[in-house]
């Protein structure tokens, strides 16, 4: 698989809606994790990312403006132990949740499928990376509709061990922009990672398409002593 830019791919793409990275710094040291979200409703652009324990949150920017909290308020990113859970819906606390229990990430996802929200049905995509005695592996996953048809649920799951420096792989919900929104399809996208968290999250942040960006979460994750940075974009203010 040949590597592709992540400024390109956001560049070309002026809608991919909610998107995950994952991998590691190119100097090897770093596991690395993005999550941004867009929008083109009123409702979808009325958020903001916070920090909430060792994870954030979505939350309305402006109260009075919001019509609909069910998919677009919950928590992209939760920590449990060693594990650091990001995905696009509140089916981080359904993994968070079932891996408490020893349910393995695929096994706690077969209680969900994709969003109820037709004709895009838009797809659940979910990472999880593991930090352990300065080893790291991650996986994603992705659950969408039998190809726009609601009847049937289908399940990819993508495990990385030992992923390489400088190598990340990054799943988005939409193919492009469109009524109704194409899921994404494929493998997650081979994408370049660099070292400097501020660096990166500056490059994703300026590649996201102006109008319809709205927040992104950037985390860098010390693979020998688990100690974390992170970032927060938000573009309402």
């Amino acid at each position: 698989m040949n590597m592709l830019s992540i400024e390109q791919e956001l560049k070309d793409n002026a809608y991919p809606g909610r998107g995950i990275i994952i991998g590691k710094s190119a100097d090897g040291t770093k596991a690395v994790t993005a999550y941004f979200i867009m929008g083109r409703s009123e409702n979808s652009r009325n958020r903001v990312f916070v920090e909430e324990g060792e994870g954030i949150r979505t939350q309305a920017f402006d109260p009075s403006k919001l019509t609909d909290p069910s998919l677009i308020i919950y928590a992209p990113v939760r920590v449990l132990g060693n594990k650091t859970i990001v995905t696009n819906g509140d089916q981080t606390d359904t993994i968070y949740e079932g891996m408490d229990r020893q349910l393995t990430f695929e096994q706690s996802l077969r209680s969900r499928e994709f969003e109820p929200d037709g004709p895009n049905y838009t797809p659940r995509i979910s990472g999880i990376m593991h930090l352990e005695g300065g080893t790291y592996n991650y996986a994603m996953s992705i659950l969408k509709s039998n190809n726009g048809n609601p009847s049937g649920c289908n399940r990819y799951t993508f495990a990385y061990e030992n992923p390489a420096a400088g190598e990340g792989h990054f799943i988005h919900t939409y193919m492009h922009d469109g009524n109704p929104l194409p899921s994404f399809e494929g493998e997650p996208k081979l994408v370049d990672v660099a070292d400097d968290i501020d660096a990166y999250t500056e490059l994703l942040w300026n590649a996201l398409n102006e109008e319809n960006k709205v927040s992104l979460f950037v985390r860098y994750i010390d693979i020998a002593s688990g100690e974390y940075e992170t970032r927060i974009v938000n573009k309402n203010k």
